[in-house]
């Protein structure tokens, strides 16, 4: 079950499109999972997976460091005069693409990465951004590329408490490490246009300024999320509370940034908050399961269908009186993020019929759905 973060967050990275430093903590990661890779070590090659435990039985944080370094770049983004952003991203394939976040590159007129430490820059071309989920692709000659591509993960199997190292270049260290563990799963950040993005990796490992774009790798050298904000109670620097994308959500954009350089989603319309037995109790709901409609967007698909949002604020902090949607086509909804999923699954301009309740009375609308607009506050 997804939980919102309440504290402040901090996105990571060095530097914004300005004369001074700004510091913002987010980040990223991926490349697909399968057997382990026994082929040479050359430029291009998959990291071979395998798990990092020393003698002592704890993470062999040295070795996987070794085993996955390569593949973590520096990136430096410069805008119009002296402005700028840096953070870090890593290589995905051996065709010289580089995941990296969007928030990184956004704007950017020249972006270069390095390798290594000492790494000569190479230009780089952002050829794929999803600002709603704080994605970019970066793409450079693949002879240059001096480094193995990381191989992705799967963060559905991810569980608390397992062992993870961040490799990136907080406040422009190039090539830094640190280790924890998953912490939390099923958190919630902001992207930078305002969607949510759900399912996130908390993660202790120390996340600074500069690590956004990064790799969360687990202790068999695959990523499992990109490292992307920090809880702060008001300053940017690592309070041990971090959050990385999924690598799942990066697998799903991965084909459209290489294919189209940007991602379309279907749009209903609406906030919604959970159910439980308690809430329908107190709210004199028909079932306890569904995605209870808090807010429509005036102009939207469900305003359009004649859809209701809350009319009244409740003691628990919930709008009360909006309609409460079950189902989505074929599939029940048993919370909102079954509605993000049900209507991720959809295309522009796609018909639906969705199923609610308006009090205790079950009805259902055909709904047309839009694309997903650039902001969140957008209609």
């Amino acid at each position: 079950m997804s939980s919102n973060v309440g504290s402040k967050l901090f996105p990571a990275l060095i530097g914004a499109f300005a004369a001074c430093v700004v510091f913002v903590a987010l980040a990223l990661a991926g490349a697909f999972d399968s057997t382990a890779d026994t082929s040479p070590a050359s430029s291009g090659s998959t990291v071979p997976t395998q798990t990092a435990a020393n003698p002592s039985g704890g993470l062999d944080v040295a070795g996987l460091y070794e085993r996955t370094r390569s593949g973590v770049v520096f990136v430096e983004a410069r805008g119009q005069g002296s402005g700028g952003a840096s953070g870090s991203g890593f290589l995905v394939d051996g065709n010289g693409s580089i995941l990296t976040n969007e928030h990184v590159v956004d704007n950017a007129q020249e972006v270069d990465i390095r390798f290594g430490e000492k790494g000569d820059p190479i230009h780089a071309k952002v050829t794929g951004t999803d600002p709603s989920t704080d994605l970019a692709l970066l793409k450079i000659d693949p002879s240059k590329a001096d480094g193995h591509a990381l191989r992705l993960g799967t963060s559905s199997q991810v569980n608390v408490g397992e062992p993870v190292i961040a490799i990136g270049s907080p406040f422009g260290l190039r090539g830094t490490v640190t280790s924890g563990i998953v912490s939390g799963l099923g958190r919630e950040i902001q992207s930078p246009n305002g969607f949510t993005i759900d399912e996130v990796v908390q993660t202790d490992a120390a996340i600074n300024p500069g690590n956004s774009g990064g790799p969360l790798i687990d202790d068999r050298g695959r990523v499992i999320g990109v490292n992307a904000q920090i809880a702060s109670n008001g300053n940017a620097s690592n309070s041990g509370v971090g959050f990385a994308i999924p690598i799942d959500t990066a697998k799903d954009v991965l084909p459209a940034l290489k294919s189209s350089g940007t991602v379309k989603r279907a749009y209903l319309g609406v906030s919604s908050a959970a159910v439980d037995s308690q809430v329908a109790r107190e709210l004199n709901l028909p079932t306890d399961r569904g995605a209870l409609v808090q807010t429509i967007v005036r102009g939207g698909p469900a305003d359009d269908a004649g859809l209701r949002g809350g009319q009244r604020q409740t003691s628990s902090g919930l709008a009360a009186g909006g309609d409460l949607i079950v189902k989505v086509g074929d599939q029940e909804i048993a919370d909102p993020g079954a509605l993000a999923d049900a209507i991720a699954k959809l295309t522009p301009g796609e018909k639906v019929t969705i199923e609610y309740f308006r009090g205790k009375e079950r009805r259902t609308a055909q709904v047309q759905l839009t694309e997903r607009p650039d902001q969140a506050n957008q209609g």
